[in-house]
Parts: structure tokens; C-alpha cells; sequence
């Protein structure tokens, strides 16, 4: 466990405001919203992975078990002892949770004779069971297995079956605390009534006080910070983002003038951004420095067009930054930043835990050992609809926490290829107008997320009686809660022909306009 988490948790615990869930992450890429949908009671949950030995306190009320793509029969699966958690707290088990417990506690699991995915309706067969309080029988839920329960442990009694798997749910309650088990997957949206599940397991079973509040998130990470920092300063990079804001306020709340916030211009920013995200701090309070640096961006992007290669050589650069810019700055001995739950999850799994890497982010990890720095991540255990709740608490103004997320790397990795400063320029043009389209016509706040990506990609076109052989652009606009997950925006056809209109009238270079119809997964937002 990292020195940055174990003293978040250190001082939650010493405080003793709340009662916390304890999540054990066996690699499922949905784990994440287990705690979503904790977090939505106001009752404070971690992830940890499963390896990890829990630090029990007297404020750990329940553990949860989630689901994984590992066969609880295969050599040296993901184990943990289901009956020593269950001798300290009631314990949920989600997919491979719940097979995990049938196969250590006596049970039988055995592979499908054909993958279970997709939804099914579920038969409760057990009204009286406090995990479906409220929930009338048959709703909908969403399996997703290859393994199957075909026989109990004993003391274990069917709760809920479906048409086509007779142990969709079961209990066992002799024990000192009970374990209750699902095989499918309450915690994503397809599961009608799967929050109300989790909530009753954390809020009836568990008896977890609902007190984690925006309020007291924030009283406590402001302590963190205090106690983290000491007498020392900070630096910070700001990218005019939701995540780097509101974790600079909560710096400052916590140090004030000791925090120093650098505003840096790699190149990469969307047009006009630089000059008016320095206007718009000022609005905050903020002490902001800013540095123009896209030169350099530049030309160490020069030639490179693999994407993570990009994304490298562009945290790499940030660093670099720093480092020249720390000089001025002897008593920063931290660096903060904005780093949130999903950037954690996509860069190297939850907590360090089994979860697949999908992406590096610039953001995420340590800083070279030569900068003498540590890092300063008030958001690292929060979603990005949990930041707008804290950031709204404190006060920030709208035009801050409803921006959409923009990528750390920017438009580095939405010029897909080589990246130039006159490909920049285009993408810049491209995007502003797909932007103040969207705000124009009050949509923007509709959508979760929304940009353009230029394609390494050249076709025909015939303009003024000419010929044409120019670049082509992708407008992708998506819906989403936490990021996680993703659907692209069902946009107005008559909005979109008429930003692809206006783009390949007004941006030189550009003939082509396409719009991006994939969700998340099996794609991921952005392109690179």
C-alpha cells in the first residue's frame, strides 16, 4: 500500500466518523462500481486487492467480494478465506465472490456448458432475505460467467434461481456473521434494483452509519493534507479541468499561499484555452503560473505516432517542466495532483490490484526519484461525479466543474499518427466549432464528454469544382456517469450536418466529417 493511501486511511480511522465496506478487487474491470453504488448511500468503501491483508478496525462493518474473469478451478486462482472474513463482519459475494465461497466452503462449481452473459430475470425465492427488501421478484439482472454453482456447502440455502441457472443467489446464515452470494452482477445498471441490493446488504445487514458526506470528505481531506505536508509547499499543474481544480481548492483550503499552481502550454490545449483558463483562475484565488512550453512538445513528438509512445513522451515532458519550474520553488517538497479513481483503474488496475491495464496516464504513479517529491492526490479515491458533489460544496463556479473531462496528453493523442503543430492547429479549429455548436445549441451539458479526433486517414473531395485529397475528422460525443462505462451521444442528425458543414467550410485542410457510434466497451473514448 502506498504512504499517500495508508495515511489517508490512518487518519479516517483515528477520526472514527465512519464506518467504512471493504471492497476485494479479483480483477473484474466492473469492481469500480460496486463502490459507486456505495458511495451513492454515503457510507465510505475501499478497494483493495484481494492479496492484500485487510487492516481490520472496529469501523470496517462488511467486506464484498467481487466478480473476476479467473475460474475458481484453475491453478493458483485469486483465494482468499471466505470463513475468517465472515468470523469479523457480514461478507457479499459478487460472481466470482459467490462462486468462491461455494467452492472453498464445500461446494461444487463447474464450467457452463455454454458462456452465461447478457440479462436474465431473476425468480426471489426468499422475500423474507433483507438483500431483496423492497424488490419485487422478477427483475432484471445481467450475468456474466463462464463457471457455474452446481452444488452448495452445507448450511447454504437457495435464495433466487433463474430459468436457466437453479443457484442464481444463495445465503448462509449459521455462521457467527452471514455470507450472502449472487452469481450475478448487482452492481452494474442492467441489474434492475442491483443498487437497492447493495445498499440493503451495507445499510440492513452491515448496520453501516450513512455519514460520508461531501462535508465531511472534505473536512477530513483537508486534514490529510495538513498532517501529509506539514511546514513544506506544494506544487501543483492545473489543466482548467474539474479534477485539477477541485483538488487545488482543497490544497489550498488545507495550506493556502503555500500551494503554487503552474498552468503549462504544451501545445496541445484546445484553442484560446491557455489565455483563458489563466483568466479564469483568477476568479478562484489561485496563485498560477503560466508556462509556454509547446515548442518543446513539439519537437520531442516530432516523428512518434504510437500512442503510448505519445503519451510517454508527453508525461515524461511534464515532469521536465516541473522539475525547471521547482527551482523557483525550494520548500515544494510535494507535488499535487488531480488524480482520480478512474485514472487509477485504466493505468494499473484498482490499488495495485489484478484488474488488466488498459491505458498509461501521464498522471498516474510516481515522480523520478531525482525531483525529491511527493505526491499530493486528494481525488485519487473519487469518481468525477463525486469531484463536481465536492467541488459544488466548496463553492466553485459552474464554468469549472461542468467543463467535460479533457485528456491529460490533450489533443496529443486525438491527432491520431504523427503529431504537428499544423495538424494541432486544424484539430483546434475543428473542435471549437464542434464545442460552441454543442453549447449553442444547449446540448453540451447533455453529454458526458465531447471532441473531435483527426484521422491519419486522406480522401477525395470535390470543393468549388475542385479537387480535394484532405484530412478526415471523428466527432465523438458520449454519455456516461463516472467514465467507466460509455454510450455515444444520440446526437440531432440536423446538428451534426450542420457542424460537419460548418468544419469543412471553415477548417482548411479538413473534407471529411464522420461520427463515432461505439460505446465503452468494448471501445474506449478517446482514440489513443
Amino acid at each position: 500500500m502506498d504512504k499517500h493511501k495508508q495515511l489517508f486511511l490512518t487518519i479516517k480511522h483515528k477520526k472514527k466518523l465512519n464506518h467504512q465496506i471493504i471492497i476485494l478487487d479479483f480483477g473484474s474491470q466492473v469492481t469500480q462500481l460496486i463502490a459507486r453504488n456505495i458511495r451513492e448511500a454515503n457510507v465510505y468503501c475501499t478497494i483493495q486487492p484481494f492479496h492484500e491483508p485487510i487492516v481490520w478496525n472496529k469501523n470496517i462493518k462488511g467486506v464484498i467480494l467481487s466478480g473476476s474473469p479467473a475460474s475458481v478451478n484453475a491453478e493458483n486462482s485469486p483465494y482468499v478465506n471466505v470463513l475468517e472474513i465472515a468470523s469479523k463482519v457480514p461478507v457479499l459475494g459478487i460472481c466470482y465472490g459467490a462462486q468462491l465461497t461455494a467452492h472453498t466452503l464445500g461446494g461444487k462449481v463447474e464450467n457452463s456448458d455454454m458462456r452465461e452473459y447478457g440479462r436474465a430475470q431473476l425468480n426471489i425465492k426468499d422475500h423474507a432475505c433483507p438483500i431483496f427488501k423492497n424488490i419485487t421478484n422478477h427483475p432484471q439482472v445481467w450475468m456474466s460467467h463462464a463457471d457455474t454453482i452446481t452444488q452448495l456447502p452445507n448450511d447454504a440455502i437457495i435464495i433466487a434461481d433463474t430459468d436457466t441457472i437453479p443457484i442464481a443467489a444463495y445465503q448462509i446464515t449459521a455462521l457467527e456473521n452471514p455470507i450472502y452470494a449472487l452469481q450475478f452482477h448487482p452492481e452494474v445498471t442492467h441489474s434492475e434494483h442491483g443498487k437497492q441490493m447493495i445498499q440493503n446488504f451495507i445499510l440492513d445487514v452491515c448496520q453501516a452509519n450513512p455519514s460520508w458526506t461531501p462535508n465531511s470528505y472534505i473536512e477530513e481531506t483537508v486534514t490529510l493534507i495538513k498532517n501529509q505536508v506539514g511546514d513544506n509547499e506544494v506544487i501543483m499543474a492545473l489543466s482548467g479541468g474539474v479534477d485539477s481544480t477541485v483538488a487545488a481548492m482543497l490544497i489550498s483550503k488545507a495550506i493556502g499561499e503555500k500551494l503554487h499552481c503552474i498552468f503549462v502550454d504544451n501545445g496541445l490545449l484546445r484553442k484560446d484555452e491557455f489565455e483563458q483558463v489563466l483568466i479564469n483562475y483568477k476568479t478562484l484565488g489561485l496563485h498560477v503560473k503560466g508556462v509556454e512550453a509547446a515548442a518543446t512538445f513539439y519537437k520531442e513528438l516530432a516523428g512518434v505516432s504510437d500512442p503510448e509512445g505519445k503519451r510517454k513522451i508527453i508525461g515524461k515532458l511534464f515532469i521536465d517542466v516541473f522539475q525547471q519550474e521547482a527551482k523557483h520553488y525550494p520548500n515544494a517538497k510535494f507535488l499535487g495532483q488531480g488524480t482520480i479513481y478512474p485514472d487509477v483503474i485504466e493505468s494499473v488496475s484498482v490499488s495495485g490490484g489484478p484488474s488488466a491495464t488498459i491505458k498509461s496516464h501521464h498522471n498516474v504513479g510516481g515522480l523520478p526519484e531525482k525531483m525529491n517529491m511527493q505526491l499530493v492526490e486528494p481525488l485519487r479515491a473519487l469518481f468525477k461525479d463525486e469531484v463536481r458533489r465536492i467541488g459544488t460544496q466548496m463553492g466553485i463556479a459552474p464554468m469549472f466543474l461542468q467543463r467535460h473531462p479533457f485528456p491529460g496528453p490533450g489533443l496529443g493523442i486525438r491527432v491520431l499518427g504523427e503529431v504537428t503543430a499544423e495538424k494541432v492547429k486544424m484539430l483546434q479549429e475543428a473542435d471549437a466549432i464542434f464545442i460552441n455548436g454543442l453549447k449553442e445549441e444547449s446540448l453540451y451539458d447533455t453529454v458526458w464528454q465531447a471532441g473531435t479526433m483527426l484521422l491519419p486517414v486522406q480522401s477525395v473531395g470535390v470543393m468549388g469544382d475542385e479537387r480535394t485529397y484532405e484530412f478526415t475528422c471523428a466527432l465523438r460525443a458520449v454519455t456516461s456517469v463516472d467514465g467507466m462505462t460509455a454510450d455515444w451521444a444520440h446526437l440531432p442528425h440536423l446538428f451534426l450536418a450542420k457542424i460537419s458543414n460548418e468544419i469543412i467550410n471553415k477548417v482548411r485542410g479538413i473534407n471529411r466529417v464522420v461520427y463515432d457510434i461505439s460505446s465503452k466497451p468494448p471501445a474506449t473514448i478517446e482514440w489513443e
